[in-house]
């Protein structure tokens, strides 16, 4: 067999391997690395507002360095605006997923494990404004104080629960706290989109290798027919970039299935909906919309200020309560000034006493079931287009990347393929 005979044979199988390399380091720059890896250089972040914008959003220009950051992570805070717009926003309403949660039980759940505090809470607080008075009670004064705050606390907690989720639409944004929960930890964009993706991801993979070597079969033929050795750094990068594109389009479309001779073709990720519903809300309720998160976002979010001052008025009722009838002569041994002081203070610190408990994991796991099951309710239920959204609209932007990275590839495929044979 002669070198050119062995040289037309072999573009088949060299396009098939760079099909399929191409692809596996497409998918991979869409993860990894998870942080920026390289060097910053200075001055290139300016320069870079002079470049046009699909240049200046690649990772590492965008951040005014050199290298590689995941285009996924790269772009945390808008891959959680993302997943929000295009499907936790469809799926539930604050007020739904808070209903879910059980506020009854989480209000039963705070009074249990956190009656112990109590006690602390009211004598740091009477120590800390009063320090004489709290010397001059008698041990059974303090008990009473002490037992009148604990009477009174399950009924303060359901309240402020209540309060809350009589308000909750205006005192959660599901959307900021998506953003800043994945924005703290990129590595939740991989797993969300990975989850929800990660058949059809490895499907490009391997179309690469097969798409690549139907594609060598016609390059082979021109290089025959040309006589050229140089026809393959022509097709060598229309191959990488044909091959990205048809394992793209298999993935997405048709969004709505259709019938040709009989046989039913839409997108391969169309077709998971039902499998993908349960991975998506595994990774939602217990990694995203979780009870922990929902506290963390209603105590430090946008509207952290409107929350505390909810609990706080439940709250200060508690330290008139516990000195009971006696409380015109307390108020008037102590000073209003300071008594005033020692209310304002059991209620500032009661907040995230009330709220601490919220972290528990094994409390979060249990109630994150609820949120679970509305999720995979309501995502089987969603139309074929917003479904489609949820994973293309995350790549749809960075396409371009994709496609090029397959060019370039088919040309340094060419370029081998002649150094080896030419």
């Amino acid at each position: 067999m002669s070198s050119e005979t062995i040289s037309l044979i072999t573009i088949p199988l060299f396009s098939a391997a760079i099909g399929y390399v191409t692809n596996w380091t497409g998918v991979w720059m869409l993860f990894n690395p998870v942080r920026f890896a390289g060097f910053r250089l200075p001055g290139l972040r300016v320069i870079s507002q002079l470049l046009p914008r699909r240049i200046q959003q690649i990772p590492g220009i965008m951040v005014g360095g050199v290298g590689w950051q995941g285009i996924i992570p790269s772009r945390a805070a808008k891959m959680g605006s993302i997943a929000v717009d295009k499907g936790i926003a469809k799926l539930g309403s604050p007020g739904e997923f808070y209903d879910r949660v059980d506020p009854e039980k989480l209000a039963d759940y705070i009074v249990e494990s956190s009656r112990s505090e109590i006690r602390e809470l009211v004598e740091r607080a009477v120590r800390r404004e009063h320090p004489r008075l709290w010397r001059d009670l008698t041990p059974e004064l303090r008990e009473q104080v002490y037992a009148r705050v604990e009477r009174q606390y399950p009924a303060i907690v359901h309240e402020v629960f209540e309060r809350i989720g009589r308000n909750i639409d205006q005192l959660l944004d599901v959307k900021l706290m998506v953003m800043r929960r994945i924005e703290q930890s990129p590595e939740l964009a991989n797993k969300i989109f990975r989850s929800v993706g990660d058949k059809e991801l490895r499907l490009i993979i391997n179309m690469g290798f097969v798409l690549g070597f139907v594609q060598g079969i016609p390059v082979a033929a021109l290089t025959a027919i040309a006589g050229a050795p140089w026809v393959l750094l022509v097709c060598g990068p229309i191959v990488g970039w044909v091959t990205n594109w048809i394992a793209i389009l298999m993935i997405f479309e048709p969004v709505e299935p259709k019938r040709i001779l009989g046989i039913r073709f839409q997108g391969m990720f169309l077709r998971r909906q039902d499998e993908v519903a349960e991975v998506y809300a595994d990774v939602i309720a217990n990694d995203i919309v979780t009870v922990h998160n929902m506290g963390e976002e209603l105590l430090h979010g946008a509207n952290s200020d409107r929350t505390r001052q909810m609990i706080q008025k439940a709250l200060r009722p508690a330290i008139d309560r516990s000195v009971g009838s006696a409380r015109p002569l307390v108020r008037l041994a102590v000073g209003p000034r300071e008594y005033d002081a020692i209310r304002e203070t059991v209620a500032r610190e009661g907040v995230d006493s009330t709220m601490t408990p919220l972290s528990d994991p094994e409390l979060n796991r249990r109630q994150g079931a609820a949120v679970r099951s509305l999720l995979v309710e309501r995502m089987r239920e969603m139309p074929a287009n917003d479904f489609s959204d949820m994973l293309r609209t995350v790549i749809r932007q960075d396409e371009w990347l994709l496609l090029a990275h397959g060019g370039a590839l088919g040309i340094v495929g060419g370029a081998l393929h002649l150094l080896l044979f030419a």
